[in-house]
């Protein structure tokens, strides 16, 4: 599966105002990414992916220096605190691999910190361990129609 031409697909079929970036280096972690474009760990996001008791995806998105609390999820959502997805289920639910899923593109819960938004821009997985997407607060907030609530620890 190419998953970087699956998600370049995605942008350029829903409209979306986003830059794909591939690099020869890994991006898994948010200091290999920040590494890959020269930039601060401010810049970027991280997509916690969690499973609530029935199974369901939820995606904890937060800067790259924040932590997702599973407890606060659990509050936000009214639900039993989640767990954290496998690399099996973060594969099969999102349709792509740990250490490269994007802010939106399928079908989950998404939840964005209230500090995410004060930031004009991010950077967030681009679909593979290898690429990147650099895309407006706005625009993340209108592709993943995502709930913007406190949930950092």
């Amino acid at each position: 599966m190419d998953y970087n031409k699956k998600m370049k697909k995605y942008i350029h079929e829903n409209g979306l105002e986003a830059q794909h970036l591939e690099f020869s280096e890994s991006c898994h972690t948010v200091e290999e990414a920040v590494k890959a474009v020269n930039g601060s760990v401010n810049e970027f996001v991280k997509n916690i992916c969690m499973v609530g008791e029935n199974g369901q995806l939820i995606i904890a998105i937060v800067k790259g220096e924040d932590r997702a609390s599973t407890s606060r999820v659990g509050k936000v959502l009214n639900i039993p605190r989640p767990r954290l997805a496998n690399e099996e289920e973060i594969l099969k639910g999102t349709g792509y691999p740990a250490g490269g899923v994007p802010s939106f593109g399928f079908e989950a819960i998404f939840l964005i910190d209230p500090r995410v938004t004060e930031l004009t821009y991010v950077y967030t997985g681009g679909g593979s361990p290898n690429s990147l997407i650099k895309i407006s607060v706005a625009e993340l907030l209108k592709a993943n129609k995502g709930s913007v609530v406190r949930i950092r620890k």
